[in-house]
């Protein structure tokens, strides 16, 4: 246990700089002379990131390279998909980058990118038809999309404020309430990225089944289509597992220093 100054344990100002400095140091080290053992929870979460990632870009990679034997590109199954499921008021659009295809619920837009928009294979077809999973959710009122769009401002301001508000905290010396706050802010972004897990999921199971519906794939061709939907999905869980580790590490640090103070 690092020693302190004697005087800075008899301060008669409860917040002085010595003070600030002891809490610091509790919480994190100082130099190096104290491991904190919650870290492997940020460490675990990063590498459950990382390995998802790898994986969908490596899923991703050996599919794009195998043609759907209909020959339609992304939009092209995009467009079969929306009007067999009676949507005709959703636009679709080409956007710029690798795997930044999404649905915009609320300008009811259906966004695909430069790897899906004009290629015909089975994971741009797999991709394209995920998205419109996210249409026909949005149509049908499927809960889950309304809970998870409902969060999205309330998740933008936990991942942004939550960590700034925690160290503010610290910082003043406020660890009943800022810090508390802070985590709690937080969690609004935890819980966001549990909510996503089921739309997720849901939306990839429909994608499968409106590709052969539509006849846009079958028998092989959807198994491949799955296994890069599947690939996709891991990057949601292992993003929702970090989320929560950090939680956890949040919860077990300042905990313990509620006990100490």
């Amino acid at each position: 246990m690092t020693a302190y100054p004697e005087a800075a344990w008899r301060q008669k100002e409860p917040y002085g700089a010595e003070d600030k400095v002891r809490r610091l140091n509790h919480m994190y080290g100082h130099y190096g002379y104290y491991f904190d053992p919650t870290y492997i929870l940020v460490l675990i979460g990063a590498a459950l990131c990382m390995a998802a990632s790898s994986s969908l870009n490596s899923t991703y990679s050996k599919y794009a390279k195998v043609r759907c034997m209909s020959g339609m590109t992304g939009a092209e199954a995009a467009a079969r998909i929306l009007n067999y499921s009676g949507i005709h008021d959703v636009r679709i659009e080409h956007i710029n980058g690798r795997l930044t295809d999404h649905y915009d619920p609320g300008n009811k837009v259906l966004r695909l990118s430069d790897s899906v928009y004009q290629s015909n294979s089975v994971a741009a077809i797999g991709v394209a038809a995920h998205e419109c999973g996210h249409a026909v959710q949005h149509q049908k009122g499927y809960a889950p999309l309304k809970i998870r769009s409902a969060l999205v401002p309330a998740a933008n301001i936990g991942s942004k404020l939550g960590i700034p508000m925690i160290l503010l905290g610290v910082l003043l010396g406020l660890s009943s309430t800022l810090v508390q706050i802070g985590i709690w802010v937080f969690s609004l972004s935890v819980l966001f990225q549990v909510v996503t897990l089921p739309v997720e999921f849901n939306a990839s199971s429909r994608a499968l089944t409106m590709l052969q519906d539509c006849g846009i794939t079958g028998g092989q061709e959807t198994g491949y289509c799955q296994k890069v939907l599947r690939a996709a999905a891991l990057t949601y869980v292992a993003a929702a597992a970090s989320s929560i580790l950090q939680l956890l590490r949040l919860a077990l640090l300042f905990g313990n220093r509620r006990q100490d103070d």
